[in-house]
């Protein structure tokens, strides 16, 4: 039947002769707000579109939780609406709403029938712009293209929001600093315009069929990273390239593209980086095909505004790289692995093999099993920071192949397999790990994380935190895996902007946002790690967790929050653990897990708190043993409800600090 929309907002007729009905007396919603914190305007659509009886009555309320004076009224719809078929429409036009919104509509006590809602609208205020200083610029390369897929966003390529193959900064007139068109079917010259965007960082046109020369990007002074390889293009590699202050990565990869006769020493060196890994710039794989010593010699030739920008681009090339990461050969792992035959696992990007050298070492042999550009750069990546970084609790790397299409990676044998298999999956069978087993694994992972955060210059963010990422040596010490998707601090800036990656479940919702990677991202994944080590349930789940929750942590912070936390301890565990280890546990894995970064914890700080439920727990150990085995665990749980030393305050349990309400509680 059709709907009279002729309201204030007037929404679509189709979407208005729908309808979800709680038949059970509510309808609960739980919604991830892009976007927000922030004010907004939110509005609801009801029409009665169901027959109701001449005794039948429709009645409910809004409820937002801790907003009691938003959840008094009451709708009825054909009485508001003066009508079937006829549409009611409430809403708030100011209205501040957190990044998750948690609310349900609830029948009144005198209603026979359930709550209706055919639709809902949230909008977010966003502050007037003058548009980004760079839209007549794109605006002129998107017209080369008016066909083209991704031409098709229209509007400001930076307001509201970025279009999707573009990243723009946060000034309060944006500038372009990322163009991705890597494999867009682009052809012809590059276009010249792109010469314009001053203030871009990274340039990706990879993959595509342009050709001609490369144009003069020297105005780009920002620029860092610049892909081209794969394409057609032709000419020398232009002299600019070596005054550009900041450029850090230079892919060029294409056949007829040759280095020229000026500013040699340069040149050279960079060339030598680029197509000796043609796919990427890759240290230690450049070095196995490429370089050697004699490069070196081309930094004593240079002026000495260039020196450090060179250095930095053949350093990670030179011979420390060849020690760390081992070339091996294919023929060489296909002996090992007896053609690859015995699958020990598989991961994001590749199948694990098992396989053991002729000196006797077991390995484990990684097969990348996606091609695409983005698995190498991902291989690449990890080749890349696994060559430097050493240390007990992260998983050791010993080399790497790349022959025939293949992409390998080699590692030490963990025994033990994944912290994941132990607490949920297969090996929960063989024998479940104990609480101070499971302080322990979480010790060593925390020293590896640390180790990346703290240890290494500039520090490196692992970006993929997991129980699937944390593995098992032959005695049950972890150590940390899979640097895919890590990413190098930058020196001097409080985050890096990164397209986001990770996994549902432990992903960062802050760094979901503002796509801007923090070692704090790496810190609220650990705090869902820590959250399944108490549990011994998934992240994610459709069934663990009841009908209105598939979140690890809004379960937890739900039953921690209530004082329950008896709820949520693992039963495999029966009683084996010191009541206090696993209150100092949950507390910090909740503060982990704030939604805003900056009032999380180091980790270094959580690796002290871990440390000391160890201490906490091998006295009850020893107490245990004693055959005193009614220490406290009967007593009253914690300083959380006596109102102790476990402050979980204002600020874990809201989204949204500034506007305190709704809370997801």
């Amino acid at each position: 039947m059709p709907i009279n929309v002729n309201t204030g907002e007037g929404p679509p007729q189709k979407v208005m002769q729908t309808a979800m009905v709680g038949r059970n007396g509510s309808l609960t919603y739980r919604l991830n707000l892009d976007g927000f914190p922030g004010f907004g305007w939110a509005f609801t659509y009801f029409a009665e579109i169901e027959s109701l009886g001449p005794n039948e009555t429709r009645k409910f309320r809004l409820v937002l939780p801790g907003m009691p004076d938003l959840s008094k009224p009451v709708v009825n719809i054909q009485e508001n609406a003066q009508g079937k078929y006829r549409l009611y429409e409430p809403g708030y036009y100011n209205i501040s709403l957190p990044f998750v919104l948690s609310f349900r509509f609830g029948k009144t006590s005198d209603s026979s029938m359930g709550p209706l809602l055919n639709a809902m609208e949230i909008n977010k205020y966003i502050k007037k712009s003058d548009g980004s200083i760079d839209e007549s610029v794109i605006a002129s390369v998107i017209s080369l293209y008016p066909s083209a897929d991704w031409a098709q966003e229209g509007g400001d390529p930076c307001l509201p929001v970025p279009w999707s193959w573009v990243q723009c900064n946060s000034d309060p007139q944006p500038r372009i600093v990322k163009i991705i068109l890597s494999e867009k079917n682009l052809t012809g010259n590059i276009p010249s315009d792109l010469t314009k965007l001053i203030g871009v960082v990274e340039l990706w046109l990879d993959g595509n069929l342009l050709t001609g020369p490369i144009p003069d990007f020297s105005r780009c002074m920002d620029l860092k990273i610049i892909h081209l390889e794969n394409n057609q293009l032709t000419g020398e590699l232009p002299s600019f390239l070596v005054d550009l202050p900041n450029l850090r990565e230079l892919y060029t990869g294409n056949i007829n593209l040759h280095k020229g006769n000026n500013r040699g020493s340069h040149i050279k060196i960079i060339i030598g980086s680029s197509v000796g890994a043609a796919v990427m710039l890759v240290a230690t794989i450049a070095s196995c095909l490429l370089m050697h010593k004699e490069k070196m010699k081309y930094l004593k030739q240079d002026q000495h505004e260039h020196t450090k920008h060179t250095q930095r681009l053949v350093l990670s090339l030179g011979d420390g790289a060849n020690e760390a990461a081992h070339c091996f050969a294919l023929s060489e792992l296909e002996d090992a692995t007896r053609k690859f035959e015995k699958k020990v696992g598989s991961g994001g990007f590749g199948v694990v093999y098992y396989g053991k050298l002729k000196d006797g070492n077991e390995i484990a042999v990684k097969v990348l099993t996606s091609n695409s550009y983005q698995g190498k750069r991902e291989f690449s990546n990890e080749v890349t920071l696994l060559s430097r970084i050493h240390h007990r609790n992260l998983v050791q790397f010993l080399g790497y192949c790349q022959e025939e299409g293949k992409s390998i990676l080699v590692y030490e044998l963990m025994h033990n397999g994944t912290l994941k298999e132990h607490l949920y999956g297969p090996r929960t069978h063989e024998q479940s790990i104990s609480w101070i087993k499971r302080l322990e694994i979480a010790e060593d992972a925390a020293k590896g994380i640390e180790y990346l955060h703290t240890g290494c210059v500039p520090s490196i963010i692992h970006r993929d935190l997991k129980t699937s990422n944390i593995l098992l040596d032959k005695n049950m010490r972890a150590k940390v895996s899979d640097f895919g998707l890590s990413k190098l601090a930058v020196e001097g800036a409080s985050h890096v902007s990164s397209i986001v990656r990770g996994t549902v479940g432990y992903l960062d919702p802050e760094y979901y946002i503002s796509q801007q990677l923090t070692d704090k991202s790496d810190v609220y994944s650990f705090g869902v790690i820590l959250l399944e080590l108490i549990s011994g349930q998934e992240a994610i789940s459709n069934e663990s967790f009841g009908v209105n929750c598939r979140n690890i942590v809004q379960w937890a912070k739900l039953h921690i929050e209530n004082g329950d936390i008896q709820g949520i301890i693992d039963p495999s565990l029966h009683d084996e653990y010191d009541i206090q280890s696993m209150w100092k546990i949950a507390e910090k894995a909740l503060m982990c897990v704030q939604p805003h970064g900056n009032t999380r914890p180091s980790m270094s700080e959580v690796l002290k708190e871990i440390q000391d439920a160890i201490s906490i727990e091998k006295g009850a150990d020893v107490v245990r043993e004693g055959n005193s085995d009614e220490i406290s665990r009967n007593s009253m749980h914690s300083s959380l409800v006596m109102g102790g030393s476990l402050d979980l305050g204002d600020h874990c349990l809201s989204i949204d600090e500034s506007s305190a309400q709704p809370t997801a509680r």
